[in-house]
């Protein structure tokens, strides 16, 4: 989930105290995660995310961006081998994932060493494009970025095309002309599509013409083959659906990221996937038996938060996926008990939380961000990278994003 607006450096340190923790040599390096014998993947929401058309790029052009050195020291702690980062804002030249690289990750962070990622991924997504059409039903439609009202009439909610977009980095190579992305696909041609509703009247929330244009993805779905060995290789299929909340009584957004997380529950399944198509007009979901794992930032928790009952445990309950890989952290639970508040009354285990959101008011932490492997891809370990406080390595962690990295080990 993110809060709307949101801040470039996401943290409640300020700016001044932020660079000190930062510059300072820790007291004593945190060790990088534990790691298995397998392939990690690893899910991020660093909040790379800016105000304004071309700041990320800006911010990055140099080594010194605060925010950015401390999302690249929580990368280089648990050093996935392909990481999905969302919240990453995209320019068509790629320039943002390369100045991240450049500037930051492949300089080590506060005494973490070094990574580098020669394969880099990322493709338009529908945030802060222009619909063209009053989609918040508010009398007008708001065509004219950094006009009041312009990211909610968006195809997605943003102040610009591009922003809150994703990026993927790895370490192994990406099949880049078997990719396939999901941008485009209809919300309305999902069969049993949880469209809105006008409370008041019964009507659809949206007319005729409005669901001729409105994607099912808010940013994107993409299907990208990563070659993690001699096999087949492994589908990364990343996403980030829209927060549950910021609507009306019609609930729009809770019902869409309903459906986006749905998708996938669909794509991975041959028999449920036959509606669908990408991009490039090709039908059907992924191959029967292709391994794939499922990342992201769903912005659904399975027992707490404000997210649609059945959202996230339609794909945990999928039969090819996985779903009992439950990453956890020691920072979690003491993050619950220290902060209190909405998480005194939550059910679900503050161990497998991955988001620090606001705990009065609601909605407190919740476990928002996945990876999730098909059946059948050996787990050999996971985690949830939330320090306890006591640890150095808690600073950058709670100073890039107001989520944690999420990591597997798979074995291929």
């Amino acid at each position: 989930m993110r809060l709307r607006p949101t801040a470039a450096v996401p943290c409640a340190l300020t700016a001044t105290a932020l660079a000190a923790a930062l510059l300072a040599p820790a007291p004593a390096a945190a060790e990088p995660a534990q790691r298995g014998s397998g392939v990690r993947f690893a899910t991020f929401n660093a909040s790379l995310n800016r105000a304004a058309e071309g700041e990320l790029v800006e911010d990055l052009s140099t080594p010194g961006d605060a925010q950015a050195r401390a999302a690249a020291e929580v990368i280089q702690r648990t050093r996935p081998d392909v990481l999905l980062v969302n919240e990453f804002d995209y320019d068509p030249r790629g320039r943002a994932a390369r100045l991240f690289q450049d500037n930051y990750l492949s300089t080590g962070q506060n005494g973490a060493d070094p990574i580098d990622y020669p394969y880099r991924y990322s493709a338009p997504v529908n945030t802060g494009v222009a619909s063209g059409a009053d989609l918040d039903n508010s009398g007008e439609a708001v065509t004219e970025p950094g006009t009041p009202g312009y990211a909610e009439d968006a195809l997605g909610f943003g102040a610009f095309p591009g922003q809150y977009g994703m990026a993927v980095f790895s370490r192994y190579p990406i099949d880049t002309r078997a990719v396939r992305t999901f941008q485009d696909f209809r919300w309305a041609d999902m069969p049993g599509a949880l469209l809105p509703t006008d409370p008041e009247t019964g009507e659809g929330f949206y007319s005729d013409d409005e669901l001729e244009l409105l994607p099912l993805s808010s940013k994107s779905h993409w299907d990208i083959p990563v070659r993690v060995g001699r096999g087949r290789p492994v589908h990364l299929l990343a996403a980030h659906p829209t927060p549950p909340t910021f609507d009306g009584p019609e609930e729009r957004n809770l019902l869409r990221n309903h459906d986006e997380i749905r998708f996938w529950a669909d794509y991975v399944d041959p028999r449920a996937g036959r509606y669908i198509y990408d991009d490039e007009g090709r039908r059907g979901g992924l191959a029967p038996g292709a391994p794939f794992v499922v990342a992201g930032d769903l912005n659904a928790d399975p027992a707490d938060g404000d997210g649609h009952p059945d959202a996230i445990a339609r794909l945990l309950d999928a039969p090819r996926v996985n779903g009992g890989v439950r990453p956890a952290s020691a920072g979690g639970p003491e993050a619950a008990e220290l902060q209190g508040g909405a998480n005194t009354g939550h059910d679900g285990d503050p161990a497998h939380d991955t988001a620090d959101f606001a705990d009065d008011p609601a909605p407190g932490n919740l476990r928002a961000d996945y990876v999730l492997p098909s059946r059948g891809l050996p787990v050999r370990g996971s985690g949830v990278h939330w320090p306890v406080a006591a640890d150095p390595a808690s600073v950058s962690a709670r100073a890039a994003s107001d989520h944690r990295l999420v990591w597997v080990d798979v074995r291929r």
